[in-house]
């Protein structure tokens, strides 16, 4: 080892973010069993990189035995020759002997090598596993990088690392160029050993809108307005619950903006897709009445705890239910309850 391969490691530590500590222990350990293999399977090996003298150590390890009873030269030492090396050895105790490394240099630079590239591997899926947990269940920026043309898929380049946007998971209707910058949801990360984390990105997630809301909404982001649910058709409708804490701040004026600026920018991210801001209510009827909008409800009987019938005009019917049944669906998912619309 000279000074050249421990600059190596500080350059790393200092542009991968990779640790010198871990590098060293990874490194290590991969000239130990490398050393093993010349010196028998059966030895016990540790090495000693040192960073302020730059150099390296070898010793062999040995456990002391009692006379007699040495069945292994590479691993055990009894203890008559331990005591001959120090006084100071007990039965069970470890006799360690440095061993000569010219004969390992040339093996120990090729085990180094590979180790390092392959410390650099498992510290980089690390860091980016990391960096995507800490993302996790949030909304970030990234820059479309390949346009899979046989299935639609999108590589992006999240400044992380690259992901992969399945056509599943892009809003219907939407289309993307190579240089696009696009927003994404973070909703799953797992850890991924050999190519790194796998993550799942949506733009289909309701979660995706409520956090654009909180991006976009100030009043969100201090807590004065609570997000208390999201049922979303990802390109054709969502809905979306809010609360005020304060009584002098309108939740739904406040979610849509002078001018309609705020939720503006929303909806410039979502396309074509329409969005219900619903006015919460802890009773349940009202609650119903007020997200089966833009219909106009005349009544809502609460059958049971969790069902109900609502009651509209004849003229009012085929909006509240939707196209499809879509708008009932999403009242449905959103206030948790079942809903039986009349004329």
């Amino acid at each position: 080892m000279n000074a050249d391969f421990f600059n190596a490691l500080d350059l790393l530590e200092k542009e991968n973010g990779i640790s010198k500590d871990f590098m060293i222990a990874q490194i290590e350990l991969a000239l130990a069993n490398a050393c093993r293999k010349e010196v028998g399977p059966t030895t016990i090996i540790r090495v000693q990189l040192d960073p302020v003298k730059n150099d390296m150590r070898v010793f062999q390890q040995r456990t002391v035995v009692p006379e007699g009873e040495v069945e292994d030269d590479n691993c055990q030492i009894s203890l008559p020759d331990a005591k001959a090396i120090s006084r100071r050895h007990k039965l069970g105790g470890v006799v360690e002997t440095e061993l000569k490394t010219k004969n390992f240099r040339r093996l120990s630079a090729q085990a180094g090598k590979q180790m390092i590239v392959q410390a650099i591997r498992t510290a980089e899926r690390e860091r980016q596993t990391r960096e995507y947990e800490d993302k996790k269940e949030e909304i970030i920026t990234a820059i479309v990088d390949k346009v899979d043309t046989t299935n639609g898929n999108l590589i992006l380049d999240t400044g992380t690392g690259y992901a992969t946007l399945l056509a599943s998971e892009q809003i219907p209707g939407e289309f993307h160029d190579v240089g696009d910058r696009i927003k994404v949801f973070i909703s799953e990360v797992k850890s991924g050993e050999m190519r790194g984390p796998i993550v799942t990105l949506s733009r289909v997630h309701p979660n995706f809108v409520k956090r654009l809301f909180e991006l976009e909404i100030p009043e969100i982001q201090d807590g004065t307005i609570v997000i208390r649910g999201v049922s979303r058709e990802a390109g054709s409708r969502t809905k979306i619950a809010v609360e005020s804490r304060d009584e002098n701040v309108d939740a739904i004026g406040s979610c849509i903006g002078k001018n309609g600026m705020r939720i503006a920018n929303i909806l410039a991210e979502l396309g074509n897709e329409k969005v219900d801001i619903i006015r919460y209510s802890d009773d349940l009827p009202t609650y119903v009445a007020e997200a089966l909008s833009p219909a106009k409800v005349l009544s809502v009987t609460m059958e049971d705890e969790r069902s109900c019938r609502v009651t509209v005009l004849p003229e009012q019917l085929s909006l509240a239910i939707g196209k499809e049944g879509q708008n009932a669906k999403l009242v449905a998912r959103l206030t948790g309850c079942k809903i039986d619309i009349k004329a």
